[in-house]
């Protein structure tokens, strides 16, 4: 069972050496204007900047996550960037891509 492919959230799935190896419903919804499902086999690297590749090798070579916000045509979203694996082997990176709002929320539990 896919139990990524209909969740509200973008979901890219590459190997460890960029190459992209799923896309969830939403993610295709989202990347259609770049190929939408054609993106699978692509290079994750000929769809970012020098500067994204950079940080996503590093994700990769560090195998340390990655986190932030972006704000694209008035939608504000939480990106999520970790190395995934198997069997205690790096297999390659994990992306989710969410909406949130702009005023978000925050709770410290001590």
């Amino acid at each position: 069972m896919d139990y990524l492919k209909e969740i509200p959230i973008a979901v890219t799935i590459c190997d460890a050496d960029g190459k992209i190896i799923y896309l969830n419903e939403k993610a295709v919804q989202v990347f259609k204007n770049d190929g939408g499902t054609k993106l699978i086999g692509q290079s994750l690297y000929a769809c970012h900047s020098n500067e994204s590749n950079e940080k996503i090798k590093s994700i990769l070579n560090e195998q340390k996550p990655n986190a932030y916000t972006i704000e694209k045509n008035g939608i504000k979203k939480f990106i999520y960037q970790t190395p995934f694996y198997e069997n205690q082997k790096l297999q390659g990176l994990i992306e989710f891509s969410f909406e949130i709002p702009f005023e978000l929320p925050h709770f410290k539990r001590d």
